[in-house]
């Protein structure tokens, strides 16, 4: 992630070199870093301040005009998430963790909701730090992608989640019976007050696949680290363990563990392959970056950090 952090500062002064004085006083290697990606930033002779080359500047133009063309859906992404939450308000710590996979700009405090006061507004916390708050409920948005896609005639409070195995996996038949019988459960929105379930049954499992399933659907990738998910447990209103529910249902949830990063990725929106059945034009931005820092890697040995970054590669089995 250190090459996009460095990209994003130097396309704020687009074209006119920014000032690294401070970042060389804390990372003494920065300049060096910087030189390995020639295609992504170029230095200015003389001046200790690197800017954007032609290339990276003509792709950060265009990033900027597809972030405000999809600015209307990310605000609705984020009034989503904080209607999926108990008190409609999510502590910053919370929603930075996933403003990444939400497709949120880094500077979306300031950008975005600002400007738009009637649905969002930042607080200060009593005991300190700051929260996004859900100025007013919107009904349109209140409609689970379940319920979305639903079948017309299928019935609206037993509502089964598509399910896709990999190849080769077996359930056992007491399984297979399970998991039939769970399908036909009654189906809680995520959006709906669920206090009066009982933590303990079925049913309240049901709900907490259906919360994630449709806080990844609002990612771009479909999908998250679990480690994004430690700050949601209260706020969602869910219990302890609640992870547990990723390794139970196998058929909705993708567990990747690649370089030692445990992901959980939504498995319908792959359609059993590699590739996101319906991509969002965020994401074929980012991947047009990963491109242009590869070509440009003087050090191959550094190809390697790059697949920490590679957000729309997944590995299913065949």
């Amino acid at each position: 992630m250190l090459a996009f952090q460095r990209r994003r500062l130097a396309a704020a002064e687009l074209g006119s070199g920014a000032s690294w004085a401070l970042l060389w006083q804390r990372r003494p290697l920065v300049n060096v870093r910087l030189k390995w990606y020639p295609s992504v930033f170029r230095e200015h002779t003389g001046r200790r301040c690197f800017g954007l080359t032609e290339e990276a500047l003509d792709l950060r133009r265009e990033e900027l005009l597809v972030l405000r063309s999809s600015e209307p859906d990310l605000v609705d992404r984020l009034c989503k998430l904080l209607m999926l939450t108990r008190d409609r308000s999510l502590p910053l710590n919370a929603v930075n963790q996933l403003r990444w996979d939400l497709g949120f700009p880094s500077d979306y405090l300031d950008s975005l909701l600002p400007r738009h006061p009637d649905r969002l507004r930042l607080v200060r916390l009593p005991e300190g730090g700051g929260a996004v708050d859900l100025v007013r409920w919107d009904d349109r948005l209140a409609v689970s992608e379940l319920q979305r896609n639903a079948d017309p005639g299928a019935d609206a409070e037993g509502l089964a989640f598509p399910i896709r195995f990999t190849r080769g996996f077996g359930l056992k038949k007491k399984c297979v019976s399970w998991l039939q019988e769970w399908q036909t459960l009654p189906y809680t929105s995520p959006y709906a007050d669920a206090s009066g379930l009982d933590p303990r049954t079925d049913v309240s499992e049901k709900r907490i696949v259906g919360v994630f399933h449709e806080l990844l659907h609002l990612t771009l990738a479909k999908k998250t680290r679990r480690a994004n998910l430690s700050h949601l447990r209260r706020p969602l209103s869910l219990p302890f363990k609640f992870t547990k529910v990723f390794g139970r249902h196998p058929g909705i949830f993708y567990v990747s563990q690649k370089l030692a990063t445990h992901t959980i990725v939504l498995r319908e929106a792959y359609g059993g392959g590699r590739e996101l059945i319906q991509k969002h034009p965020l994401l074929g931005i980012r991947e047009r970056y990963l491109e242009l820092m590869r070509r440009g890697c003087i050090d191959n040995r550094r190809r390697w950090s790059l697949r920490e970054m590679e957000m729309e590669t997944v590995e299913f089995a065949p």
